[in-house]
Parts: structure tokens; C-alpha cells; sequence
């Protein structure tokens, strides 16, 4: 059984934008609130003890990440339920509580930083290790199979769809012309040096935008996440709060357009529309400079929220 004493263990988590989701959360109706990225429960402890009359439901695909948050959870287990699954399945494990209607919801769709640092993990460009990068390592596909497996088209679609990489084909032909790659190490390497020197003295590591975008095709991410946040929104009661924190302009787009289309209603040409929903405020909030200074892997971050006002189906 994994504990805290465990070294695989050490998942401490930095909540991002921490009170701005407690401030959030103070407007909706007691209940259960679903933290869909459970991670190492950060924002999910500071919610239960932030409010004692809520149930939380924490899901997650991580199954270290799981352990950790069980055990730091413990002093409020009679109000904790957690899923060990992944978040296009968070319907399901709730149909499974026989839970119907959610007071509220939380993704924060950031990589945690344990995830990161433990170069075990393969998400890592500035430590050594394998080519994995998957949330759950039960699953198939890893990043080892897209460097060494993706054909040219296959490898610049990525890079370009969830990396934003500007340099996907200089990038992509240099992976193929190194092949086989061996580790994060290696493969960093690669693509540090097809990039332009100028690209090699901006701020930030060369290979960051690829990795990320590695990652997203290893797990999946955006292609579950239209669905995912859809069947989370029509969980909502009345009055209920629904927050996503997104940290790349993939993800940030598919959120504003599926809680817009929620707003938005689907009235036919011509006649008012009549929604079940509103923003509980315009765009999206970022983190202070302060909170950036103190973890700078928020800076990227951005939080959108959504709230159900009534519930046309009864």
C-alpha cells in the first residue's frame, strides 16, 4: 500500500489561484463539488476547509496523485469520495454514487509540478528519463511511441495543434533523422538544436512547446475535454459553479466555446434566447503578479467560470 513515507510520494502541490477558487465556490449551493483533477488535492483540501457543508468527489487517472490526495484527505474522509479514473469518465463514477446533480466543479487541466520534477515520470526536458509522459500508466500509447513511431505529417500536426510550435517541421525532421530516441534527454537535445539560434536564446527552454504537446497527444487531452466539460455543466443545479483553470490556448479556447454555447442556449433563428446559464464574470481571470512570483508555472494560467441560474427541464 503507498503512504506518505513512500519517496515516490513526495506530490506536493501548489494550488493555483487559490483564493480566487474559494471565493468562486462561495457562491454556490451546499452539496457535492467535484474536483475533476484531483492531483495532489491542493485546492481540494483548502475547499474542505473552507466549507463544511459541502461532499467533495475527487477524480483523478494518477494513481500516485490518488494516494497522496487519500491520505492528505483524511481528517475529512467522511466528506471525500474519490474516483480513480479519468476525467471523461467523471459522469460515470458519479452515476456509480448515485449522485445526479453537482453543486459545483473544478478542472485545473495543469500538470503538477511532481509531475514534472520526477524525471521517472518522462514529462520532464531538463531532467533524464524515459520516454513515457502518461497521467496513467496503465494506458498504451506513450511518448516513446510518438517520437519513434509518427510519421513526418503525424509528428508536425502535433506540434503544431497542441504546442503552438512555430518551428513543428525543422522540429519534426530532426526527431525522425534521430530516431531511435532514447530519453527526454536525448530528445531534448534534439530539438534544441533544430531550432533557430535565435529561438535557442529566447526566454524559456527550446523544447518546452514540444514537450507539452507530446504530453497532450499521450493523454488525450483535448480530444476528451469538449465532452468531458459538457456532461460536467449538465450536472449543475440551480445556482451551481462550474471553474476551469487552463494553462495553453487549446484548452482555453475549448472552454470559453463550450461554456459559450451553454450561455448561448440553442434558441431557433429569429426568437430570444432563454439560457440556463450565465459567466459568473467576463473572460478570464489570471493569476496576480504576486502568486507569480511565488510559483511561476501559473503564469500561463487562466480561469473561466460558468453558473447554472435555472433549469428549463424542471
Amino acid at each position: 500500500m503507498l503512504t506518505l513515507a513512500d519517496p515516490d510520494l513526495d506530490f506536493f502541490h501548489v494550488p493555483v489561484m487559490r483564493d480566487e477558487v474559494l471565493d468562486a465556490f462561495d457562491e454556490a449551493p451546499a452539496g457535492a463539488i467535484v474536483d475533476a483533477t484531483l492531483g495532489g488535492a491542493g485546492h481540494a483540501l483548502a475547499l474542505l476547509e473552507h466549507r463544511s457543508d459541502i461532499v467533495l468527489h475527487g477524480i483523478d487517472q494518477d494513481a500516485v496523485a490518488m494516494a497522496v490526495a487519500r491520505e492528505r484527505l483524511t481528517a475529512h474522509a467522511d466528506r471525500v469520495h474519490t474516483h480513480p479514473v479519468r476525467f471523461d469518465a467523471a459522469a460515470d463514477a458519479l452515476d456509480d454514487a448515485g449522485v445526479s446533480e453537482i453543486s459545483g466543479f473544478l478542472m485545473d487541466l495543469g500538470v503538477s509540478s511532481p509531475q514534472l520534477d520526477h524525471a521517472d515520470r518522462g514529462f520532464s526536458y531538463r531532467n533524464d528519463g524515459p520516454l513515457d509522459m502518461r497521467m496513467d500508466r496503465t494506458r498504451a500509447l506513450t511518448a516513446a511511441d510518438v517520437v519513434n513511431g509518427y510519421d513526418l505529417g503525424e509528428l508536425i500536426d502535433v506540434l503544431r495543434s497542441y504546442g503552438d510550435e512555430r518551428h513543428a517541421p525543422r522540429i519534426a525532421r530532426a526527431i525522425l533523422a534521430h530516431r531511435p530516441i532514447s530519453g527526454t534527454a536525448q530528445l531534448a537535445d534534439v530539438i534544441r538544436d533544430a531550432v533557430p539560434a535565435a529561438a535557442r536564446r529566447a526566454p524559456g527552454h527550446p523544447a518546452k512547446r514540444s514537450f507539452q504537446a507530446i504530453r497532450i497527444e499521450v493523454n488525450a487531452e483535448l480530444s476528451i475535454l469538449s465532452s468531458s466539460i459538457d456532461a460536467l455543466i449538465a450536472r449543475l443545479a440551480v445556482g451551481g459553479i462550474g471553474l476551469v483553470l487552463t494553462y495553453h490556448s487549446g484548452e482555453d479556447r475549448i472552454i470559453k466555446d463550450r461554456m459559450r454555447d451553454a450561455i448561448d442556449g440553442n434558441a431557433p433563428a429569429g426568437l430570444p434566447v432563454t439560457t440556463d446559464f450565465e459567466w459568473l464574470w467576463r473572460g478570464a481571470h489570471t493569476p496576480t503578479e504576486e502568486e507569480i512570483e511565488r510559483n511561476p508555472r501559473a503564469k500561463s494560467a487562466r480561469l473561466r467560470a460558468i453558473r447554472r441560474t435555472r433549469r428549463a427541464d424542471g
